[in-house]
């Protein structure tokens, strides 16, 4: 009872899913899709609620095919996921490309069959199976004769397959296009003028398949026709008449003439083969030999100018071809006399080695010259080779004498191959020749040369003694002891100083050294001059200049000479010396340190010190400057100094006491003392005319706390053997310094140190008095304040 029961609900479900996907859905989409295109809308086409899809789990299934599209569960739509090409449906059914597939929804289940057919579009070009088809066509083929060629393929269909067929122009050749039983297309060849191989053997058509599609593709093949050959040309001769000329006495096998006959035709209808004609002599037949292969007549027997002079022949050329052909030429050889012995030549003096300078004319060699030939072919001429500084001078008959011509060089050229060239005049002429070996000895006749005519060698200065500076090596081309060099210093004092103290070289090598350490602040460069002489007899020389140039190092650093008096808001003038070169002794300026960085600037490359502000009673009275002075050497070096500046109140007291001080000349012309008079007395006159100013200033000036803005004024401390190193000595600089402010209305007093070989320079100005720098003292007296300069 139970299994009657299944039984009946198995047949009423089948029952139920056939009456679900009995009814089919056909779609069609072209091949060759995008991947995403959208096909149809399932759920529009099968009246599906597209909201319930995802909830009915809608799933599409592809019966035994790869999965080349999809559904989207969102939008029901049946899209793309793969190119479909229907060349490669895997369900092809003859033309035709069907995918099935099936699209299955739950709750309840239903089930939707789905074909989708794949269009045909023109996406295949036609394609020849072969891409050369070869013909082989007789050149004695008429007409109108027809050749089947291969057709070409389109995996396309229906109008997208081949559609017709096209050749390249020939005037040879034609198609006609055929179609078959089942629709395909093919094409005859058709010969449309006889064809001649000798004129074209090959031709080479292109056949070209076309499709019906839009646009129409097209694929090509070549047609090759090979024209096959009959035998319809005859052999021809490049001449009809040959007319040859051969010595006599001419060896056997010697070749005569080389026949060249051509057959235009191919194959065996070209082979060739020569023989005479019934119309040859058996005398010619005997003497000259015919190769029936080759064509080539070549000397059999012995020939002689004056038994038989003149052989006529008649050659056959013969092709193989079925039905041979042949041609023929008519041959005349001549026998001519020929020159059939050799002049000869003979040395019967002969003079080598000899010197290289020997005189001109004078006689090398004796040579005599012969021939056992008559008339033209015994007349002999004798030569040497013309780029040869010898001449042939005739002495007798066929006597010849060897002389020189041009000056001899060793040097240049050391030995002569002399051939004697003798040569008859007959035809052709014959010659013989002998060569001879003239050998040069050396004399002394070069000096030795050097390289250059002048040396610049440079030395770095403190270099070490003995060092290597220069191989000064001279060339003398002659041999042996004519070559063997000594080399000299030719003697030359600089200073009381002999080169041969400073330098010297080696004899036999030419190697120059240094013999002591050069300094370039003391001596910059030499001049001398080098002499090589050979070991001849008698000895020849040379000699070379030598231009020492000594290349400055950086190591001298930089000296202070002084600071510089100024005026006005220059405080100072800081001067360096270096005695390096120039690009060494370039210095610069800067602060190493500065009290009050705001009230002082210094100028980097002339080293003048200026004020930047007028001095206010919040300045510290005391200023400490201190400057660094570098070169431009590498590593670079430095000095420095320091300037220590004071303001102080007027320091009337302290001009006094400097007054009184004594001046003291180490060097006191007359007319010096004449112009200190007069700058005295002018001076005298200014000061007087300072004290009346700076009294009634006094007088109407009210009492103040303030102090008022400071002069400047700047005493310089310099060392007599510093000094000395400057362009100007102490006096000198200290006696310009004394005209300088004198004239322009100022007292200048000198305060030499008895302690030291330091002196101070003070400068007064109308309203300003100076302080004793020498001991560093500021002193202070009535009003007004001024800052004073110390220089260590």
């Amino acid at each position: 009872m139970w299994s009657y029961r299944r039984y009946v609900e198995s047949i009423f479900l089948l029952s139920i899913v056939y009456c679900i996907t009995a009814s089919v859905t056909h779609y069609s989409i072209p091949e060759e899709m995008k991947e995403g295109s959208v096909v149809a809308n399932l759920a529009t086409d099968l009246s599906l609620d597209v909201k319930t899809l995802n909830q009915r789990k809608m799933r599409l299934d592809i019966i035994a095919n790869k999965k080349y599209v999809d559904v989207n569960k969102e939008t029901g739509e049946l899209y793309v996921v793969e190119k479909i090409d229907r060349e490669h449906c895997p369900t092809k059914m003859s033309a035709s490309c069907y995918l099935k597939l099936e699209v299955i929804l739950e709750n309840p289940l239903r089930i939707f069959n789905i074909e989708l057919e794949i269009l045909d579009i023109n996406d295949n070009a036609p394609q020849f199976r072969r891409d050369a088809i070869h013909l082989d066509i007789s050149e004695s083929t008429s007409a109108g004769e027809r050749f089947s060629l291969s057709n070409a393929v389109d995996p396309d269909i229906g109008i997208n397959s081949v559609k017709t067929y096209n050749l390249t122009k020939s005037e040879h050749f034609n198609i006609e296009v055929q179609t078959g039983r089942d629709g395909s297309k093919f094409a005859d060849l058709i010969l449309t003028k006889p064809l001649d191989r000798e004129q074209q053997a090959v031709h080479n058509l292109i056949l070209t398949a076309v499709d019906g599609g839009r646009p129409a593709r097209s694929g090509t093949a070549s047609v090759i026709v090979h024209v096959l050959d009959t035998n319809d040309n005859a052999p021809k001769f490049d001449k009809g008449i040959y007319n040859v000329k051969i010595m006599e006495n001419s060896p056997i096998g010697s070749l005569v003439l080389h026949l060249n006959a051509t057959d235009l035709d191919e194959g065996s209808n070209s082979d060739i083969t020569y023989s005479y004609s019934l119309y040859t002599s058996e005398k010619t037949q005997e003497t000259f030999n015919l190769n029936p292969s080759t064509g080539e007549i070549s000397v059999k027997g012995m020939l002689n100018y004056e038994d038989f002079r003149i052989y006529d022949m008649e050659v056959i050329a013969t092709d193989h071809g079925a039905n041979s052909l042949s041609g023929q030429c008519t041959i005349k050889i001549v026998v001519e006399d020929m020159n059939d012995n050799h002049p000869e030549i003979s040395i019967k003096s002969f003079q080598s080695p000899v010197n290289e300078n020997i005189e001109l004319d004078t006689v090398i060699a004796v040579v005599s010259v012969s021939d056992k030939d008559s008339g033209d072919n015994g007349v002999v001429d004798l030569h040497i080779p013309h780029n040869m500084p010898f001449r042939l001078r005739e002495s007798s008959d066929n006597y010849y004498e060897l002389v020189v011509s041009e000056p001899l060089d060793r040097e240049k050229v050391p030995e002569y191959d002399i051939t004697f060239t003798v040569t008859d005049r007959g035809s052709p002429p014959l010659s013989d020749n002998e060569t001879m070996t003239l050998e040069l000895l050396d004399v002394n006749d070069n000096v030795p040369q050097f390289p250059q005519s002048f040396y610049t060698i440079r030395v770095m200065e403190n270099n070490a003694p003995g060092a290597l500076l220069s191989s000064l090596t001279a060339f003398d081309p002659d041999l042996h002891e004519n070559q063997y060099l000594v080399y000299f210093i030719l003697e030359k004092e600089i200073a009381n100083t002999s080169m041969s103290m400073l330098f010297s070289i080696n004899p036999e090598n030419g190697n120059l050294y240094a013999l002591k350490t050069f300094d370039y602040e003391i001596e910059k460069e030499f001049l001398f001059h080098i002499e090589a002489r050979d070991s001849g007899s008698p000895p020849l020389s040379s000699n070379v200049t030598v231009h020492i140039i000594i290349v400055d190092q950086n190591d001298n650093a930089p000296v202070i000479v002084s600071p510089w008096r100024a005026h006005g808001s220059l405080v100072a003038k800081v001067i360096a010396l270096d005695t390096d070169s120039v690009h060494n002794s370039r210095i610069t300026y800067q602060f190493l340190l500065v009290t009050d960085a705001t009230l002082f600037s210094l100028d980097q490359y002339n080293g003048e010190i200026r004020t930047m502000r007028m001095f206010s009673y919040r300045d510290p009275r005391h200023q400490r400057l201190v400057v660094v002075a570098k070169d431009n050497g590498e590593p670079a070096l430095s000095a420095t100094v320091t300037i220590k500046l004071s303001t102080v109140e007027t320091a009337v007291k302290a001009y006094s006491d400097m007054t009184e001080v004594p001046l003291e000349y180490d060097i006191f012309s007359d007319l010096n003392l004449y112009l200190v008079i007069g700058l005295g007395s002018v001076s005298f006159l200014l000061l007087i005319t300072i004290l009346v100013t700076i009294v009634l200033k006094c007088q109407k000036a009210k009492p103040s706390k303030a102090a008022p803005p400071c002069r400047n004024s700047v005493i310089s401390e310099r060392n007599s053997t510093i000094a000395d190193s400057t362009l100007v000595s102490n006096d000198a600089y200290w006696y310009s310094l004394f005209l300088a402010e004198t004239r322009k209305g100022k007292l200048v007093v000198r305060h030499t140190d008895a302690c030291s070989l330091y002196f101070s320079v003070a400068v007064l100005q109308l309203n300003v008095l100076i302080c004793d720098f020498s001991c560093a003292m500021i002193l202070s007296h009535g009003e007004g304040d001024l800052f004073c300069a110390h220089f260590s």
